[in-house]
């Protein structure tokens, strides 16, 4: 059966606009999260009354994997669990084994700020999990508490991310959002925590996502200060992309003693090899990281006259119609009303 699905993606295979294959599914399962990063979910904006999606707009597992299953016969490879917070949406490695039994091929993947990790890390990968990202941005104890918005103790997701070792997840990525007067002091310091530990620290530069983060191109430090800051303590070695449409430039300590990423949306957009489609959690389909509005697939899966081949054609035909590139225009663009990254996924 997997062989013949695959045979049928590979005969579908869907180029959007800018001829850009679509191979990757960003699922967001929710839009609540237990942080409120100063750069994402502002604690002065989304209070202790903020009210967040009901459960019953949510899309349900059931209908995700359904869009699981679609995306995989047009030719999705990749799909990576977002939020929010993907750890606090309940039993949320039953949705893992959903998504692998629809597309046994892929690789699945899932982003997560780690406090929730340490429980729940062996349940992930028994269900089917291949991968795991954790956003770290410091490891001062005080800063952490500080970023996090909410006290949270740093100790929560070291203890998390070692779990996740222990049930065998190897390299995990580690995500430092680099912000120039907030945390930019510990990028040595980071590199050197993670040397030798078999994981991959990626720096990603602050992007402009959404409109509540305050967003300024003063805090953000180009992915080339950051690597001639990192030349200082070791020399570093560029490696060639593992796929096309990968965003992040890896590169090895020429000692053998581990790997780094950049993700320079800013100072080197990535646009044209975007093979990314993004599911929020009730049911939007974006095109971009950045977009202003979604396409609404909840009301097709909640119809049910509506079939799977009906939805399939529909969701070829959104991206064959994509021409979404804000990365490599963002001067022009100036876009006012992104949606924000807690409500599709980073």
């Amino acid at each position: 059966m997997a062989a013949s699905v695959d045979r049928l993606a590979a005969s579908t295979e869907v180029l959007d606009a800018r001829q850009r294959k679509l191979f990757d599914l960003r699922i967001s399962v929710t839009d609540n999260c237990n942080m409120r990063c100063t750069y994402c979910m502002p604690a002065e904006i989304f209070g202790l009354n903020y009210k967040f999606l009901e459960h019953n707009k949510l899309l349900s597992f059931e209908e995700i994997a359904r869009v699981a299953k679609l995306s995989y016969q047009l030719g999705v490879r990749t799909f990576k669990i977002t939020g929010g917070e993907p750890l606090t949406r309940p039993f949320i490695h039953h949705l893992v084994g959903l998504i692998r039994e629809v597309a046994p091929e892929a690789t699945i993947a899932l982003i997560t700020n780690g406090l929730l990790l340490e429980s729940l890390a062996q349940r992930l990968k028994d269900a089917g999990l291949d991968r795991l990202t954790v956003s770290l941005d410091t490891l001062d104890a005080a800063r952490f508490a500080t970023i996090s918005g909410r006290g949270h103790h740093l100790e929560q997701v070291i203890a998390g991310i070692a779990a996740a070792r222990k049930a065998g997840f190897k390299p995990i990525k580690i995500n430092m959002v680099v912000m120039r007067g907030s945390n930019d002091d510990e990028v040595l310091s980071m590199a050197e925590y993670f040397r030798n530990t078999g994981d991959i620290l990626r720096f990603i530069e602050f992007m402009d996502v959404g409109t509540l983060n305050d967003w300024q191109s003063t805090k953000v430090v180009p992915s080339s200060e950051i690597l001639a800051r990192l030349m200082q303590i070791g020399n570093l070695e560029a490696q060639h992309p593992a796929r096309a449409g990968e965003t992040a430039k890896r590169y090895t300590w020429s000692d053998g003693s581990g790997e780094l990423g950049f993700i320079s949306s800013i100072s080197q957009p990535f646009c044209g090899n975007c093979t990314r489609l993004r599911l929020s959690a009730d049911g939007q389909v974006y095109n971009c990281l950045f977009a202003k509005k979604g396409w609404d697939l909840r009301k097709l899966l909640r119809d049910s006259s509506i079939e799977d081949g009906q939805v399939s054609r529909l969701l070829s035909q959104h991206w064959r119609l994509r021409d979404d590139h804000y990365s490599a225009e963002r001067a022009q663009q100036k876009q006012a009303d992104k949606v924000e990254m807690f409500y599709i996924g980073g």
